[in-house]
Protein backbone atom coordinates (compact mmCIF):
# COMPACT_ATOMS: atom_id res chain seq x y z
CA UNK A 1 0.00 0.00 0.00
CA UNK A 2 1.02 3.67 -1.00
CA UNK A 3 0.14 6.81 1.10
CA UNK A 4 -0.76 9.84 -1.33
CA UNK A 5 1.41 12.46 -0.87
CA UNK A 6 -1.45 15.05 -1.89
CA UNK A 7 -3.44 12.83 0.76
CA UNK A 8 -1.00 13.01 3.33
CA UNK A 9 -0.37 16.61 2.85
CA UNK A 10 -3.79 17.27 3.23
CA UNK A 11 -3.93 15.54 6.94
CA UNK A 12 -0.69 18.04 7.93
CA UNK A 13 -2.84 21.16 6.72
CA UNK A 14 -5.84 20.36 9.09
CA UNK A 15 -3.47 19.23 11.99
CA UNK A 16 -1.53 23.13 11.73
CA UNK A 17 -4.89 24.76 11.02
CA UNK A 18 -6.54 23.14 13.55
CA UNK A 19 -10.12 22.74 11.09
CA UNK A 20 -11.23 21.77 7.60
CA UNK A 21 -12.02 25.15 7.14
CA UNK A 22 -8.75 26.96 7.95
CA UNK A 23 -7.11 23.88 5.88
CA UNK A 24 -9.31 24.40 2.88
CA UNK A 25 -8.47 27.65 2.86
CA UNK A 26 -4.24 27.08 3.13
CA UNK A 27 -4.76 24.46 0.42
CA UNK A 28 -7.19 26.48 -1.50
CA UNK A 29 -9.73 23.89 -2.23
CA UNK A 30 -13.22 23.52 -1.15
CA UNK A 31 -14.01 22.49 2.86
CA UNK A 32 -16.10 19.22 1.45
CA UNK A 33 -12.70 18.98 -0.83
CA UNK A 34 -10.87 18.80 2.76
CA UNK A 35 -13.21 16.44 3.75
CA UNK A 36 -13.28 13.97 0.95
CA UNK A 37 -9.49 13.19 1.07
CA UNK A 38 -8.85 12.56 4.67
CA UNK A 39 -11.77 10.11 4.45
CA UNK A 40 -10.01 8.71 1.45
CA UNK A 41 -6.77 7.86 3.33
CA UNK A 42 -8.82 6.98 6.12
CA UNK A 43 -10.86 4.28 4.25
CA UNK A 44 -7.58 3.39 2.61
CA UNK A 45 -5.53 2.68 5.42
CA UNK A 46 -8.32 1.34 7.65
CA UNK A 47 -7.26 4.04 10.81
CA UNK A 48 -9.14 7.19 12.29
CA UNK A 49 -6.15 9.96 11.19
CA UNK A 50 -8.12 13.15 12.59
CA UNK A 51 -10.68 13.66 15.50
CA UNK A 52 -13.31 15.80 14.69
CA UNK A 53 -12.69 18.31 17.34
CA UNK A 54 -12.12 22.09 17.93
CA UNK A 55 -8.97 22.40 17.48
CA UNK A 56 -9.04 18.91 15.21
CA UNK A 57 -6.45 16.62 16.79
CA UNK A 58 -4.42 13.82 15.66
CA UNK A 59 -4.59 10.00 16.62
CA UNK A 60 -1.28 7.92 17.08
CA UNK A 61 -2.26 7.05 12.97
CA UNK A 62 -2.88 10.33 11.97
CA UNK A 63 0.83 11.19 13.94
CA UNK A 64 2.52 8.72 10.98
CA UNK A 65 0.74 10.56 7.99
CA UNK A 66 2.35 13.80 9.05
CA UNK A 67 5.46 13.02 10.18
CA UNK A 68 5.45 11.51 6.33
CA UNK A 69 3.78 14.34 4.66
CA UNK A 70 6.42 16.98 6.76
CA UNK A 71 9.66 14.71 5.14
CA UNK A 72 8.51 14.53 1.94
CA UNK A 73 7.91 18.55 1.49
CA UNK A 74 11.62 18.61 3.18
CA UNK A 75 13.02 16.29 0.81
CA UNK A 76 10.77 18.01 -2.15
CA UNK A 77 12.31 20.88 -1.28
CA UNK A 78 15.87 19.86 -1.29
CA UNK A 79 15.39 18.11 -4.41
CA UNK A 80 14.44 21.69 -6.31
CA UNK A 81 17.41 23.12 -4.75
CA UNK A 82 19.39 20.66 -6.22
CA UNK A 83 18.30 21.15 -9.89
CA UNK A 84 18.02 24.89 -8.93
CA UNK A 85 15.21 25.91 -9.07
CA UNK A 86 15.18 27.89 -5.97
CA UNK A 87 16.87 30.64 -7.72
CA UNK A 88 14.63 33.74 -7.92
CA UNK A 89 11.96 32.41 -5.41
CA UNK A 90 11.42 29.90 -8.14
CA UNK A 91 10.97 27.44 -5.48
CA UNK A 92 8.16 26.97 -3.24
CA UNK A 93 8.79 28.43 0.49
CA UNK A 94 8.82 25.34 3.38
CA UNK A 95 7.43 25.81 6.70
CA UNK A 96 10.11 24.35 9.16
CA UNK A 97 8.63 23.68 12.22
CA UNK A 98 10.99 23.54 15.32
CA UNK A 99 10.71 23.27 19.06
CA UNK A 100 12.21 25.25 21.49
CA UNK A 101 12.50 26.15 25.12
CA UNK A 102 11.20 29.53 26.18
CA UNK A 103 14.77 30.16 27.99
CA UNK A 104 16.47 29.67 24.54
CA UNK A 105 14.10 31.50 22.25
CA UNK A 106 14.59 34.62 24.53
CA UNK A 107 18.37 34.38 24.75
CA UNK A 108 20.10 33.11 21.81
CA UNK A 109 18.06 30.76 19.55
CA UNK A 110 16.33 33.60 17.64
CA UNK A 111 19.26 34.98 16.45
CA UNK A 112 20.37 31.95 13.32
CA UNK A 113 17.09 32.09 12.38
CA UNK A 114 17.04 35.51 11.04
CA UNK A 115 20.12 34.69 9.43
CA UNK A 116 18.80 31.65 7.56
CA UNK A 117 15.69 33.56 6.48
CA UNK A 118 17.90 36.15 5.01
CA UNK A 119 19.31 33.31 2.82
CA UNK A 120 16.39 30.69 2.24
CA UNK A 121 13.15 30.96 1.81
CA UNK A 122 11.60 29.26 4.76
CA UNK A 123 8.84 30.02 7.20
CA UNK A 124 9.37 28.89 10.49
CA UNK A 125 6.93 27.48 12.91
CA UNK A 126 7.70 27.73 16.46
CA UNK A 127 6.68 25.69 19.41
CA UNK A 128 7.58 26.46 22.25
CA UNK A 129 7.59 24.14 25.56
CA UNK A 130 10.11 23.28 28.66
CA UNK A 131 12.81 21.59 27.10
CA UNK A 132 12.12 18.19 28.84
CA UNK A 133 9.08 18.11 26.72
CA UNK A 134 10.16 19.57 23.40
CA UNK A 135 11.56 15.69 22.25
CA UNK A 136 7.44 14.72 22.72
CA UNK A 137 7.04 17.18 19.52
CA UNK A 138 9.50 14.76 17.54
CA UNK A 139 7.93 11.55 17.94
CA UNK A 140 4.74 12.94 17.48
CA UNK A 141 5.90 13.86 14.16
CA UNK A 142 4.84 17.83 14.97
CA UNK A 143 8.31 19.28 14.52
CA UNK A 144 11.31 18.57 12.49
CA UNK A 145 14.05 19.29 14.96
CA UNK A 146 14.11 20.28 18.89
CA UNK A 147 16.21 22.11 21.50
CA UNK A 148 16.00 19.69 23.83
CA UNK A 149 17.60 18.43 27.75
CA UNK A 150 17.35 14.96 26.38
CA UNK A 151 20.58 13.24 25.43
CA UNK A 152 19.03 9.50 23.68
CA UNK A 153 17.83 10.10 20.54
CA UNK A 154 13.92 9.82 19.96
CA UNK A 155 13.77 7.01 17.33
CA UNK A 156 14.19 8.16 14.11
CA UNK A 157 16.29 11.34 14.95
CA UNK A 158 19.72 12.37 15.25
CA UNK A 159 21.20 13.84 18.42
CA UNK A 160 24.07 16.30 18.65
CA UNK A 161 25.11 17.95 21.99
CA UNK A 162 24.62 22.33 22.07
CA UNK A 163 25.87 23.00 25.12
CA UNK A 164 25.23 24.11 29.09
CA UNK A 165 22.09 26.81 29.90
CA UNK A 166 23.21 27.85 33.64
CA UNK A 167 20.85 29.74 35.96
CA UNK A 168 21.34 32.03 39.16
CA UNK A 169 19.50 32.62 41.65
CA UNK A 170 18.42 36.49 41.86
CA UNK A 171 16.31 39.00 43.51
CA UNK A 172 15.78 42.41 43.22
CA UNK A 173 17.38 44.71 45.71
CA UNK A 174 14.41 45.97 47.90
CA UNK A 175 13.16 42.31 47.40
CA UNK A 176 16.48 40.56 49.03
CA UNK A 177 16.47 43.43 51.74
CA UNK A 178 13.18 42.36 52.88
CA UNK A 179 13.51 38.79 53.11
CA UNK A 180 17.13 37.97 53.03
CA UNK A 181 18.65 40.31 55.43
CA UNK A 182 21.03 38.29 56.81
CA UNK A 183 21.47 36.38 53.41
CA UNK A 184 19.60 33.66 51.81
CA UNK A 185 19.27 31.24 54.67
CA UNK A 186 17.80 28.13 55.03
CA UNK A 187 14.89 29.70 57.49
CA UNK A 188 14.37 33.00 54.72
CA UNK A 189 13.94 30.65 51.79
CA UNK A 190 11.43 28.63 53.29
CA UNK A 191 8.82 32.12 53.53
CA UNK A 192 10.68 34.26 50.86
CA UNK A 193 7.85 33.90 47.76
CA UNK A 194 9.60 33.23 44.38
CA UNK A 195 9.23 32.93 40.81
CA UNK A 196 7.95 29.03 38.80
CA UNK A 197 7.78 29.39 34.81
CA UNK A 198 5.20 26.86 35.24
CA UNK A 199 4.05 24.11 37.02
CA UNK A 200 6.65 21.83 34.83
CA UNK A 201 9.25 24.57 35.89
CA UNK A 202 11.45 22.49 38.19
CA UNK A 203 14.78 25.00 38.50
CA UNK A 204 13.94 26.83 41.57
CA UNK A 205 13.03 23.69 43.34
CA UNK A 206 16.18 22.09 42.44
CA UNK A 207 18.17 24.98 43.77
CA UNK A 208 16.49 25.10 47.11
CA UNK A 209 16.53 21.36 47.52
CA UNK A 210 20.31 21.90 47.20
CA UNK A 211 20.02 24.56 50.26
CA UNK A 212 18.51 22.24 52.21
CA UNK A 213 14.75 23.40 51.80
CA UNK A 214 11.72 21.54 50.05
CA UNK A 215 9.71 23.84 47.93
CA UNK A 216 6.69 22.17 49.33
CA UNK A 217 4.77 24.88 50.88
CA UNK A 218 6.86 27.65 50.18
CA UNK A 219 4.88 30.40 48.18
CA UNK A 220 5.46 30.97 45.02
CA UNK A 221 4.05 33.25 41.47
CA UNK A 222 3.14 31.53 38.02
CA UNK A 223 4.58 33.47 35.54
CA UNK A 224 4.47 31.80 31.81
CA UNK A 225 6.61 33.84 29.64
CA UNK A 226 10.14 34.19 29.88
CA UNK A 227 10.55 38.43 29.37
CA UNK A 228 7.80 38.37 31.99
CA UNK A 229 9.49 36.01 33.83
CA UNK A 230 12.56 38.15 34.12
CA UNK A 231 10.86 41.46 34.59
CA UNK A 232 8.53 39.61 37.51
CA UNK A 233 12.27 39.08 39.49
CA UNK A 234 13.35 42.74 38.16
CA UNK A 235 10.23 44.22 40.25
CA UNK A 236 10.53 42.02 43.30
CA UNK A 237 7.80 39.70 43.04
CA UNK A 238 9.86 37.17 43.48
CA UNK A 239 13.12 35.65 43.78
CA UNK A 240 13.75 33.43 40.70
CA UNK A 241 16.40 31.43 38.59
CA UNK A 242 17.42 33.74 35.55
CA UNK A 243 19.56 32.18 32.46
CA UNK A 244 22.95 33.84 32.81
CA UNK A 245 22.73 35.37 28.85
CA UNK A 246 19.83 37.04 29.69
CA UNK A 247 21.52 38.93 32.20
CA UNK A 248 21.15 39.76 36.35
CA UNK A 249 21.92 43.81 36.47
CA UNK A 250 21.05 45.27 39.28
CA UNK A 251 19.91 42.51 40.99
CA UNK A 252 21.42 40.74 44.05
CA UNK A 253 23.13 37.12 43.87
CA UNK A 254 21.78 34.95 46.23
CA UNK A 255 24.87 32.66 45.83
CA UNK A 256 24.69 28.76 45.90
CA UNK A 257 25.67 26.92 42.84
CA UNK A 258 24.30 27.63 39.48
CA UNK A 259 21.46 25.18 37.80
CA UNK A 260 23.25 23.64 34.70
CA UNK A 261 20.74 22.31 32.11
CA UNK A 262 22.34 20.27 29.13
CA UNK A 263 20.69 21.29 26.00
CA UNK A 264 20.96 19.33 22.46
CA UNK A 265 19.66 19.53 19.01
CA UNK A 266 17.60 16.33 17.45
CA UNK A 267 15.96 16.06 14.28
CA UNK A 268 14.79 14.01 12.28
CA UNK A 269 17.49 11.42 10.57
CA UNK A 270 17.09 12.78 6.81
CA UNK A 271 19.67 13.30 4.48
CA UNK A 272 18.27 16.74 3.95
CA UNK A 273 20.61 19.46 3.31
CA UNK A 274 18.16 22.07 4.68
CA UNK A 275 18.04 20.37 8.09
CA UNK A 276 21.54 20.34 8.37
CA UNK A 277 22.17 23.75 7.45
CA UNK A 278 19.57 25.01 10.16
CA UNK A 279 21.38 22.71 12.36
CA UNK A 280 25.05 23.83 11.81
CA UNK A 281 23.77 28.08 12.27
CA UNK A 282 22.11 26.73 15.57
CA UNK A 283 25.21 25.02 16.54
CA UNK A 284 27.49 27.89 15.70
CA UNK A 285 25.32 30.20 17.58
CA UNK A 286 25.02 27.69 20.38
CA UNK A 287 28.68 27.48 20.65
CA UNK A 288 29.11 31.88 21.16
CA UNK A 289 26.47 31.95 23.68
CA UNK A 290 26.24 28.57 25.97
CA UNK A 291 29.08 27.17 28.08
CA UNK A 292 30.64 23.77 26.58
Amino acid sequence: MRIDPELAATVAAVADEGTLDAASRLLRITPSAVSQRLKTLEQQLGRILIVRSKPARLTEAGEAVVRLARQIALLEHDALAGVGLDDEGGARRITVPLAVNADSMATWFLAPLARLSAQHDIDFDLHRDDQNFTARLLESGTVMAAVTSESVPVAGCSVTPLGVLEYEAVAAPAFADRWFPHGATADSLARAPFVDFDRRDTLQHEWLREQGVSHQGVPRHYVPASHDYALAVELGLGWGMLPLPQGSAGLVRLGGPAVRTALYWQQWNLRSALLDTIAAEVAAEARTVLRP
